[in-house]
């Protein structure tokens, strides 16, 4: 066999398998070494391919995707510091539980640690921040197709098992790395893999149908990537309890107006107010998904020390920041829909929680009325906003969805990266999330965030994408103003507040992206009206950092005088 021949062979089994274990979708960063590969997913039926240049913006690219989707995505790159640039994105897809395929292209074993160019000790490289990592034989070695199908079923099973997450496969190559176009790739047999859903247990159940029975519960739904079935919705109007919502669990852009009395969506603020605090004291939390945004809510749980505080999660892996956690249940959240509720007609105390959530949101609406800030912009634009996806940046956006996104039935799924709460990298995730859901999306991001993935843009010149980006510039770090930094004035701008002076209409030239600017909310809603003329728009509204503190704390003030006349 020639070498021509069996590298051909060797990469064909590598994408084939890949593709008959539901990899869907690549995202290659051009490169050299990787040529064979890269080659190889080109010519593979069952697999599309999408290019970005920057390898950081690549993987968060595939992020998105994978996020969306629900299905593990291969990333491609070149050796050395390429494979480097994909850390951030592991490490968010890591803590995330995002499935990623991670494919390094190497050197071959006698050039590494030998002053090779382009070299570096790619073993092991992301650490304990994947599931899995292996090094992969040669190309020539015996018995090369079955170890290498074996891995790779390995690989994917891993990356999709609970916690899903992200595995690396470093792959060596030899020169030359031409591989024939012509050859055909016959499999010699593919393995057949059966999962099932981890079931509730019988002790499980019978706990979990005395815990339901009682009436001063919380259900807190936390992350949640796809739409709740319809079984989800019959549940919650059997319990009866208040369902505390994160804005990505998406309940709130997707709740039928049967259930939508049962969503709070402004506990946020709520938890804000110590007496509403003292009078909603839970006696049961049950808990589905990852904690959610919320730092009042996170303080209020980890101060209630509730007697029975139940973790819902697919994942041995307990997430528990505040050690508050009572009993942890490894299940699939579709066992509960099994259970049998009898439907409570009355609930007092959902009905404290309800009460404060609609005067909440009345509240806003006559500050909507008379204030101008990032908070009333965003609420213009939230409800715009249908049939879509919104992906949202860290830091500020993120708060004020929690703060201003009301419940609705508009069909809005939303994502964020919130494993590891960064602002790098969402530009190239909100590409990713539309290249796998293929329907219009929308991104909500501050201006620093904007800058730190700015070539993300890129990807817009590679593939069609339907994107608008909606920049709130307040020149700088616009979290650290509400944080307690903000009370020492030393060095709080160069540290903490870093403006920039910068706008984004040059870099909407650049990318070749519609641009417009609003500063009112006049001009902000006629930004959003305008018809939208090339793949990327970009909608840059210009705020001050000062004047939105103020008028945030403005509003929490003004609902505590209303909530207090109650």
């Amino acid at each position: 066999m020639t070498s021509r021949k069996a590298l051909t062979e060797y990469v064909s089994a590598f994408t084939h398998s890949l593709v008959e274990l539901g990899v869907a979708a690549a995202v290659i960063s051009p490169g050299s070494r990787s040529t064979p590969l890269a080659y190889a997913c080109m010519k593979q039926e069952g697999l599309t391919v999408y290019r970005q240049i920057d390898e950081r913006s690549a993987a968060y690219f595939a992020l998105g995707m994978a996020k969306a989707s629900g299905k593990p995505v291969m990333l491609l790159c070149t050796s050395g510091t390429a494979a480097a640039n994909y850390f951030p994105a592991v490490v968010e897809a890591y803590y995330a539980r995002v499935p990623l395929i991670v494919v390094t292209a190497d050197r071959p074993h006698e050039l590494r640690e030998v002053g090779a160019p382009q070299a570096i000790n790619q073993i092991n490289l992301f650490g304990s921040h994947v599931k899995w990592s292996t090094d992969l034989p040669m190309p020539e070695t015996e018995n090369q197709l079955a170890f290498l199908t074996r891995h790779l079923h390995r690989s994917v099973q891993n990356a999709n098992s609970e916690p899903r997450g992200p595995v690396h496969i470093n792959v060596p190559f030899r020169e030359p790395l031409g591989i024939d176009f012509e050859q055909t790739y016959e499999s010699s047999g593919d393995i057949a893999h059966f999962g099932g859903e981890l079931s509730l247990s019988a002790e499980s159940r019978v706990f979990l149908q005395n815990v339901l029975k009682k009436d001063r519960g919380l259900l807190i739904v936390g992350e949640m990537t796809k739409p709740m079935p319809p079984e989800f919705w019959e549940f919650i109007q059997k319990l009866n309890w208040p369902v505390l919502a994160d804005p990505l669990s998406n309940l709130r852009g997707n709740c039928p107006s049967t259930t939508r009395h049962l969503i709070v969506d402004s506990y946020d603020a709520l938890l804000k107010n110590k007496e509403f605090k003292e009078q909603v004291t839970p006696q049961v939390v049950f808990r589905i998904g990852p904690q959610p945004v919320s730092k009042p809510l996170s303080l209020f749980l980890a101060a209630a020390r509730p007697e029975t505080y139940v973790v819902f999660d697919e994942s041995p892996m307990l997430r528990d920041a505040q050690s508050v956690a009572t009993h942890h249940i490894q299940a699939s959240i579709n066992g509960l829909w099994q259970l049998s509720l009898e439907m409570k007609q009355t609930n007092s105390y959902r009905e404290k929680w309800t009460k404060a959530s609609s005067l909440y949101w009345k509240v806003v609406a006559l500050h909507s009325q008379e204030e101008l800030d990032e908070g009333v912009l965003a609420k213009v634009f939230f409800e715009t906003l249908e049939n879509c996806d919104l992906i949202i940046g860290s830091s500020m956006p993120i708060r004020d969805v929690d703060t201003f996104f009301q419940s609705t039935e508009r069909d809005i799924m939303m994502y964020a990266n919130r494993g590891t709460n960064g602002i790098d990298g969402v530009v190239s995730t909100a590409f990713g999330v539309q290249a796998a859901k293929q329907r219009p999306a929308y991104l909500y991001i501050g201006d620093l965030s904007f800058l730190h993935d700015m070539n993300g843009l890129i990807a817009s010149k590679m593939q069609e994408t339907d994107l608008t980006i909606v920049v709130m510039n307040n020149d700088g770090g616009g979290i650290f103003s509400y944080l307690p930094q903000s009370q020492e004035e030393r060095h709080f701008e160069e540290l903490f507040g870093t403006p920039t002076g910068l706008t984004f209409s040059d870099a909407a030239n650049m990318y070749d992206a519609q641009y417009v600017s609003a500063e009112t909310i006049a001009q902000f809603a006629a930004a959003l009206d305008e018809p939208k003329t090339k793949s990327v728009k970009i909608i840059e509204v210009f705020t001050n950092r000062e004047n939105n503190v103020m008028t945030h704390r403005k509003l929490w003030s003004r609902f505590d005088e209303e909530l207090a006349k109650q």
